[in-house]
This record gives C-alpha cells, sequence and structure tokens, in this order.
C-alpha cells in the first residue's frame, strides 16, 4: 500500500508566530478553514472516535465551530473516498447508507500522526474565532475591508522592497493586535 500522507509541514517563519501561506489568496471565499491534509486526518480521527456517517462527520464538524461553518458533502465525500481507497477506513453500506469504520492502518496512520492531529485541533480553535467576523464591530469590519481594498489596488506593483516593507506594516499591525490594547495613560488634568 502507498503511503499517502505528506509529511506536515508548518508554515510559520518562526520570527513573529503569524502564518505564511503560499499561494493566491482566495477571494470572496472566506478564510481558508482547513490546510492540506488537515480534513483527511480530522476525518481519520472522528471516525476512530466512532463510527459513523458522512452526514454525521459533516454535523461534527459544523459543532467543532460552533455553526460557524458546515464542511459541504462535495468536501467529505471525495475525501471518504480518498481515505477508504487508502485503506484507512472501511465503509460499511447496509441499510442504504454507508457507515465508516477506521481501519487498523487508519488506526496506525492516527498514531504516527499525533502531534499533526493536534495542530489540526489548534487551527480549528484558530479558525472559529476568525470564522466569526460577524462578531467585529462595524467599524473595524470596514477598516479590515479597506485594508483588502488597499491590496488589490497595489496589485502588480510589488517591488522586493514593497514586498517588505507591506509584510513588516501587516505582521507589526496583526501582533499589536494581539498583543492588546497598549497601557493608557492618565488624561491630564486641565488645571483652570
Amino acid at each position: 500500500m502507498r503511503d499517502h500522507h505528506a509529511p506536515h509541514r508548518e508554515h510559520a517563519d518562526g520570527r513573529d508566530g503569524f502564518e505564511k501561506r503560499p499561494g493566491r489568496e482566495r477571494g470572496g471565499r472566506g478564510p481558508r478553514v482547513f490546510a492540506p491534509g488537515d480534513l483527511k486526518l480530522l476525518l481519520l480521527a472522528l471516525i476512530a472516535e466512532q463510527p459513523c456517517h458522512g452526514y454525521d462527520l459533516i454535523r461534527q464538524i459544523e459543532g467543532m465551530f460552533d455553526g460557524a461553518y458546515s464542511p459541504s458533502p462535495g468536501v467529505i465525500y471525495p475525501t471518504l473516498t480518498f481515505l477508504e481507497e487508502s485503506e484507512m477506513i472501511c465503509g460499511d453500506a447496509a441499510g442504504g447508507k454507508k457507515r465508516y469504520a477506521v481501519t487498523d492502518a487508519g488506526r496506525a496512520s492516527l498514531s504516527e500522526q499525533a502531534i499533526a492531529l493536534d495542530g489540526v485541533r489548534m487551527r480549528i480553535d484558530v479558525s472559529k474565532r476568525s470564522l466569526r467576523g460577524h462578531d467585529r464591530p462595524p467599524e473595524i469590519h470596514e477598516a479590515v475591508h479597506n485594508l483588502r481594498h488597499a491590496l488589490q489596488m497595489h496589485h502588480g506593483r510589488w517591488s522586493p522592497q514593497e514586498i517588505l516593507r507591506v509584510r513588516d506594516l501587516l505582521n507589526d499591525t496583526a501582533k499589536a493586535i494581539v498583543d492588546g490594547p497598549a497601557v493608557e495613560q492618565p488624561a491630564p488634568e486641565n488645571a483652570e
């Protein structure tokens, strides 16, 4: 049997803790929820916890995201087919609906990828917070929109120096947001 699982790769540069994603932006489809290979590993883990149907897996993942994200059947079922063809899971169609269970090879794969699975679960927590964008105040939502618009307007004029300048601006801003509000100094009293 071929090993269908690529080694887990981290995209963070290690300097500031913010993720670098290769490739293009995703346009209007919203943030990427799963990194490559994450969904396969997550489905394998969920099936190992309890044999279930594809629909049950969709609902479990939706629950992990507190309803903010629900994977489509068009993503789940091809991934299940891949796992089944890789002999990580087996499906039983008794009763008209296919119920999936983990195989010994699937359990061994999960054991080998325990650290990667922890990373998947951590990224789910981060994505869940990101998907709650509707919790943002309108002023912040507008500022994010303005930032995206500025980046789109800048398309095609990226010199090496400009890339570094914009990267540093964005990373510094993101870090400042994560670090929280600056300690506010008391307002000077007006002596009148």
